[in-house]
This record gives structure tokens, sequence and C-alpha cells, in this order.
């Protein structure tokens, strides 16, 4: 017997019944994409290259030595201290977030080894909260550095955010000299910092430590930049070129060093590795 679910989710006779979430729409070229495929090909679209935003376990994944990586400060939690409500509470938000991501905050912070090269590192999830980055954040961040300034380790960051998290207000905003302040007490033991933007990498995330690296990767089309591009349309009053804030356009205008498909990343920072920490 045939069976297929109706509107209502009843199972009637006629047609095959086929689970729901085997296919994927591309929003990028629209094509439908079986999704073991899409996820054999790294979330990237085998028909245009666009790359899927994914999350920060499945890039460790994929970057990093199975079984390697350690997961580090663990025990920082987020606080609301200014008991912030807009259309819910900041708590709420949190307490859906972490449930739905199983993560307490926007990053995760470790060490592993790519191609048995030890790292220090800190990798986004936009799935929470955009990405956005509070006083965790910044803070991870902040031990990323000075863990790996008392381990002799070189730094990555995987940036994925929407910017500064509203919901912290000033706290939010302070991570960014913070942040800064570590890359820059990091670079006097001349050990390199690789910062890895990715799809989307706004706000103050852009306009701190993500800009800072020794050497900046980009994944393809990914937007990069401070304001998007309707806000900076708003108000200038004027369009905008052609893929401007893309990572092809920052690579034209000398903002970022190079762009590596996802399934490159892993070599190419074993490759930038093993050149600049044995210089």
């Amino acid at each position: 017997m045939l069976l297929f679910k109706s509107k209502n989710g009843k199972k009637e006779q006629g047609k095959l019944a086929i689970p729901e979430g085997l296919w994927i729409k591309c929003p990028s070229c629209s094509e439908i994409i079986y999704k073991k495929e899409l996820e054999r090909n790294l979330e990237v679209c085998p028909k245009c290259n666009y790359h899927f935003r994914i999350n920060a376990d499945r890039r460790i994944d994929i970057i990093f030595d199975e079984g390697s990586f350690k997961r580090l400060f663990e025990d920082i939690m987020p606080q609301d201290l200014l008991d912030f409500t807009d259309t819910k509470k900041y708590k709420d938000r949190l307490k859906e977030d972490s449930k739905k991501t199983g993560l307490t905050d926007a990053v995760i912070s470790g060490e592993g080894t790519i191609d048995k090269i030890r790292v220090a590192a800190t990798l986004f999830d936009f799935n929470f909260m955009g990405g956005s980055m509070g006083r965790v954040v910044g803070e991870k961040i902040a031990k990323t550095f000075e863990y790996a300034i008392q381990k002799k380790l070189p730094v990555i960051i995987f940036s994925s955010s929407g910017g500064a998290r509203m919901q912290e207000g000033i706290f939010s905003l302070m991570q960014m000299a913070k942040t800064v302040a570590f890359v820059s007490e990091f670079k006097k033991v001349s050990l390199p910092y690789i910062s890895v933007v990715t799809d989307p990498t706004t706000g103050g995330v852009s306009a701190s430590f993500a800009s800072l690296g020794d050497v900046i990767i980009a994944e393809p089309k990914a937007l990069i930049g401070f304001a998007g591009p309707r806000v900076i349309e708003k108000t200038i009053h004027q369009s905008l070129p052609e893929g401007f804030q893309r990572s092809e356009y920052l690579l034209e205008h000398g903002m970022i060093d190079m762009i590596v498909e996802r399934k490159d990343i892993k070599n190419t920072l074993k490759n930038l590795l093993l050149l600049l920490v044995n210089e």
C-alpha cells in the first residue's frame, strides 16, 4: 500500500510518503539539492558554488584533525546586566538560542590541530543570536589570545557575525576595544594570527579583531563590512557598485588577502602555518 501525507498531516492512500528535509533549495541559483549530497560537498552548492552558512561544530569537523579539538573557557556564561527587553526579554532569547544550538553563547573557543599543527582558535556560530558579540564572546576571544601566548600557539578566528549585541549595550561595544588590545598584545610574541571571515562578518566584529589578522582569508561571496549595503544606500542616497562588500570586491580593493573555497581552507591554513610559524 502506498501512502502519502496530506496537508492535515494524515496518511492517505495513493502516493509514496516522502520524508521531509531530504532536499534543500539553494538561495543563490534556486536549484534543488539532495541534502546528503550537500553535506558531502561541505555545504557548498554543487551547481553554483554557493557557500551555505555552517555552524561552529560543523566547521570544527571540516578544519581540525579528527578528535583533536578541545573546548576551553566553557564556564563563561552570559548575563543580563541591563535587564534588557525589546519584543521579548534578553534572558528568554538566551534560553531559546541555547536550546536551539546547544551552545551557551555565540562562539566556541579551544585548542586543536590542523594536520598535526597545534593552534588556539575561536569559531563563531551565526545561529546563536546572529553571532553577535557580547561580553562572553569578547572574553573568550581575549582568553584565546592569552592562552596562545602562554602555550606559544598561533591563533585562528573564524568569524560569522552581525556585529555587537544590542541587548548588552555599552558592555558589548567595549568588546571591540578589548579584543583589539589583546590582538596587539599577541603580536608582540611574533606568532601568527589568521582571521577567516565568512558570510556574514559585519558590524563591530568586522571593525575590530576580524580585520587585524596577519593574514585575512574569506570564503567566496561572503558579506564583509561595517554597515549593511541597504543601510549605506539609504544613508548616502546612492546606488552601490555591483558586489559591494562581497569578498571578491574586498580582495580587489586590498581589504583581504585571499579568497579560499571551503574545501581548500584546511590545506591553506596548514601551508600558512608552516610558513609563518617557522619564519
